[in-house]
């Protein structure tokens, strides 16, 4: 039986079976977390757990990118007034906080915030077409939305510093040796093995699968707590009121050809 969330405007939702599947649907601009975005990702999460779903499949639709990262032109545009800064923390942390097991299928390029939604989730398969990068400094704006501590749990301190300073690209082969991602698999192969994992994990006790995934969320929170990701928010609000920020962001999407 399937049942689906009502109208999104950037996003599909559905669960069948206890599977969700929420997919990033705006494929022509590379599926950019826009705050319409962000907020449709949050209150997705919040559905699912009324729903009681036991697995959820975080994608994207289209076949060049997972997510573009932060919808640049929503500060390199001609309006003065920031988006809420806020918005990316409450999408991560309301997807890391879902009852349900979440699983990030990957493919294309993920950027930006688009690794964050990514290490938001539980488990994480890519293909092996898949592209990272965090160009945030290069934009002028600092890493928000609790990515730092959050990347800091998953790659450690070191790497972190190297892949947010330097902004440089790397691969799914890269980003599992830094233990980003569980699985690289072929383009081909992602759906069929996505969809086996989740099944697999909807079949087993969904009790102690949460209680499992609770464990370790107060075990890495103990390591390394996501709560001064709020203060970051602070940093992003006073980088984006900068023109040489703004000027940053519209530079970046003419080398791009606008996205």
């Amino acid at each position: 039986m399937t049942s689906t969330a009502g109208t999104f405007s950037t996003l599909t939702v559905e669960l069948t079976d206890g599977i969700g599947r929420l997919t990033l649907n705006q494929p022509d601009q590379l599926n950019p977390l826009g705050s319409d975005t962000l907020a449709e990702i949050a209150h997705a999460a919040r559905w699912f757990d009324d729903e009681s779903a036991r697995v959820v499949v975080i994608t994207s639709a289209g076949d060049r990118a997972f997510s573009a990262g932060f919808d640049l032109r929503e500060i390199s545009g001609p309006s003065n007034d920031p988006p809420d800064v806020d918005l990316g923390y409450r999408m991560v942390d309301a997807v890391e906080n879902m009852e349900a097991i979440t699983i990030a299928s990957i493919h294309g390029h993920c950027v930006g915030g688009g690794i964050l939604l990514a290490v938001g989730c539980d488990l994480r398969i890519a293909a092996d077409n898949t592209r990272f990068a965090i160009p945030e400094v290069d934009l002028g704006i600092p890493l928000a939305w609790g990515g730092i501590p959050r990347l800091v749990r998953e790659v450690g301190p070191a790497v972190t510093r190297e892949l947010v300073m330097t902004c440089r690209p790397f691969d799914a082969v890269e980003a599992q040796s830094l233990g980003m991602v569980n699985r690289v698999v072929p383009l081909d192969r992602l759906r069929i093995e996505t969809d086996e994992l989740a099944a697999s994990l909807a079949a087993k006790p969904v009790s102690l699968l949460r209680t499992t995934k609770r464990q370790v969320q107060e075990a890495t929170e103990d390591m390394v707590s996501t709560q001064s990701g709020w203060t970051a928010s602070a940093h992003l609000a006073v980088a984006l009121a900068d023109p040489e920020a703004r000027a940053a962001a519209s530079a970046y999407l003419a080398g791009r050809g606008g996205r």
